[in-house]
């Protein structure tokens, strides 16, 4: 098996060509087709064409979003975990404190850098993502991400 290429801020994020750049795009040319039927020709049974176009993108849209839901879940879980092996004892009882985009964040700090990165963003209540990303030095790989 092929090395995967060591993770970074500017390359973890994850898209899936197949789902992104093909399907995503037939789903939406289908729903302008199906809309254009419509105008060009009204009837009951091209306005059902329409709804399930439409429907298509929601099933499409869902299962995205349910799967990265199920995601944010396990992170959550892991990742208290995690921090309660790895955090000092004054720090261990604000577990809680994290929320779901601060846990999401941390996972890619590595376990030496944790603990100090845990507490400035409880500290100074850092929220967003992207911002507690970009403080990682370490950087954690997480190649198993929906």
């Amino acid at each position: 098996m092929a090395e995967k290429k060591p993770q970074t801020f500017e390359n973890h994020a994850r898209l899936v060509p197949m789902f992104h750049y093909i399907v995503l795009p037939m789903f939406l040319v289908n729903v302008l087709l199906a809309l254009y039927r419509m105008f060009a020709g009204f009837s009951l049974e091209i306005v059902w064409d329409v709804a399930m176009a439409i429907g298509l993108i929601f099933v499409a849209l869902f299962a995205r979003v349910f799967a990265l839901g199920a995601q944010d879940r396990v992170i959550r879980f892991e990742e208290r975990l995690r921090m309660d092996s790895l955090l000092p004892d004054e720090l261990k009882p604000r577990v809680n404190d994290f929320t779901m985009d601060q846990l999401a964040a941390l996972r890619f700090a590595s376990d030496a850098e944790l603990p100090s990165l845990a507490k400035k963003v409880l500290d100074d209540g850092i929220a967003d993502r992207k911002t507690i990303k970009k403080m990682v030095v370490t950087w954690r790989a997480d190649y198993q991400r929906l």
